[in-house]
C-alpha cells in the first residue's frame, strides 16, 4: 500500500462505507451514527503526526469502528433483554437522495437527523429484515466476523485486527455464524414479492379475511415491536389464521388508517399511516407466492426516517 498521510480528504470518502458496516453489525441508525462518528472523533483525536504515519486511514477507521461496533453489540445483548417485548432493527425507507454529506461528518443532531442517515445505506439482501434478524441470534464475534467477510469480503487478516484474534479463529467464527444462517430459500423475484405484499393490503383493506389467509403461509409468524412505547401484541403470533384475525382486529380499530406500499430495507412492504404520520412500518418475508414472515415495527423512535 502506498501512504495516504493524514489529510482529511482521504477519511471524507469512508463515511458512506462505514455507515453501511455499521448497520449490518447493529441493526440501528442511530447506533451505527453513533459509532461511525465515534471512530473519526478518535482519528482527528490523534496527533497529526500519528495520523501522517497511518498509511491507509480507511482501514483503520474500519478497524475501529468495527471495534466499537463490537463493544455496542455486547451492551446491546443486556439492554435488549430489559425492552419490552420483541426487539426488531430499525426498518429503511427507500433511497431518498443520491447525494452524501459533504466535509468532515458532524454530530446526528446538526443534520437533518436519521432520514438523511439513511439515503447512505446501500439496500441490497444483506439488510434484508429477515436477514437483520438471523444476525440477533448470532454472537457479537460471530456477527462481525460474518458480516465483515461474507457482506464487506474482508479478509480474515484483516478481520482479526477488530476482534483481537487469530486470522483462523475469525474463519471458524464466520463459518459457525454461516451454519445459523443455514440454508436459506432463493428470494422472491422483487414482482412476485409486491404481488404478493399488494395482496395482503387488498384484503386487509377490504376485511376479506379468506384472502387474508390465503395469501398467508399457514406456518407464517409475525413478530412486532413497540418498544413499551405503543400497544402492540409482546409476543410472535404463529399462524396464518391467527395472524389474519390480528391484522382484520387492527383494522377495525383504525378508522382512517391509510396503508400505502413501499420499499421496507429494499423490498416491497407496506406502511400505515393516518394524517401523514407513519405509525407503522412492515416488512414481509415471501415464499411460494405466500407470506411466511412479517416483521412489524411500531416503536416511534425507529420510525424517524420514515417522518419524511
Amino acid at each position: 500500500m502506498t501512504a495516504a498521510g493524514a489529510d482529511t480528504d482521504a477519511t471524507f470518502g469512508e463515511r458512506h462505507r462505514l455507515v453501511n458496516v455499521a448497520y449490518r453489525l447493529l441493526g440501528s441508525l442511530t447506533e451505527a451514527e453513533d459509532a461511525v462518528q465515534e471512530a473519526y472523533a478518535r482519528w482527528y483525536a490523534l496527533p497529526p503526526g500519528r495520523r501522517r504515519e497511518v498509511r491507509a486511514p480507511g482501514a483503520w477507521l474500519t478497524t475501529v469502528t468495527g471495534r466499537i461496533c463490537l463493544d455496542l453489540l455486547g451492551s446491546a445483548r443486556a439492554r435488549r433483554e430489559r425492552y419490552v417485548g420483541a426487539w426488531l432493527p430499525e426498518p429503511l425507507p427507500g433511497p431518498l437522495s443520491a447525494g452524501l454529506p459533504a466535509g468532515l461528518p458532524e454530530p446526528l443532531s446538526d443534520r437533518a437527523g436519521s432520514a438523511d442517515l439513511a439515503d447512505l445505506i446501500v439496500l441490497d439482501e444483506s439488510v434484508a429484515m429477515a436477514f437483520l434478524v438471523v444476525l440477533e441470534s448470532m454472537t457479537p464475534a460471530e456477527r462481525v466476523a460474518f458480516v465483515l467477510h461474507d457482506v464487506f469480503r474482508y479478509s480474515f487478516a484483516e478481520i482479526a485486527a477488530v476482534l483481537d484474534r487469530t486470522p483462523a479463529a475469525c474463519k471458524q467464527l464466520a463459518s459457525s455464524a454461516r451454519r445459523r444462517v443455514g440454508a436459506a430459500p432463493a428470494p422472491a423475484t422483487p414482482t412476485a414479492r409486491a404481488d404478493t405484499v399488494r395482496r395482503v393490503k387488498e384484503a386487509w383493506q377490504s376485511r376479506d379475511i379468506a384472502a387474508l389467509v390465503a395469501v398467508l403461509d399457514p406456518a407464517a409468524v409475525m413478530t412486532a415491536d413497540g418498544g413499551g412505547l405503543v400497544g402492540t401484541v409482546l409476543r410472535p403470533v404463529a399462524g396464518g389464521a391467527l395472524i389474519a384475525q390480528y391484522m382484520l382486529a387492527v383494522a377495525d380499530r383504525a378508522p382512517g388508517m391509510e396503508l400505502l406500499e413501499c420499499p421496507v430495507n429494499g423490498a416491497p412492504g407496506l406502511v400505515a399511516r393516518r394524517d401523514g404520520v407513519v405509525l407503522t412500518v412492515a416488512a414481509f418475508d415471501v415464499a411460494d407466492g405466500r407470506v411466511t414472515g412479517i416483521w412489524v415495527v411500531r416503536n416511534p423512535e425507529k420510525l424517524r426516517p420514515w417522518a419524511r
